[in-house]
């Protein structure tokens, strides 16, 4: 593997970021500072982790940041919950989101898993 952009974790939350950035933009505009920020960041968080670990110069420390980028996505599961208990996205927006979240949930887990095992 010669760099992180050949992860499918990466390549597929950075398509999950893309997907956040066109749904809060439609949120309102005085949650800019709130939901919209936390939903971004959040989400920013998880290739951004992904990318850094894979960059450490060992198996433990990529492990620990893949576990920094499956608790993002957990925080992104919750904010994605409230907005769709707030109504800012219908219930097909939050199962398509919340399905996706959780394949990559699936996904990095089991690649981290790999990574621990390898000494």
């Amino acid at each position: 593997m010669k760099t992180f952009r050949n992860l499918l974790i990466w390549q597929k939350s950075m398509i999950l970021v893309t997907s956040n950035y066109q749904l809060t933009q439609k949120f309102p505009k005085e949650e800019i500072f709130g939901l919209t920020s936390q939903i971004r960041r959040c989400s920013v968080s998880i290739p951004s982790n992904i990318a850094e670990g894979y960059g450490r110069q060992s198996n433990k420390e990529f492990a620990r940041f893949l576990n920094i980028a499956v608790s993002s996505l957990f925080e992104y599961q919750t904010q994605i919950e409230i907005a769709k208990n707030i109504n800012y996205i219908n219930e097909e927006e939050f199962n398509q989101l919340y399905e996706k979240s959780r394949e990559l949930e699936a996904m990095i887990i089991s690649f981290t898993k790999k990574v621990n095992s390898v000494n």
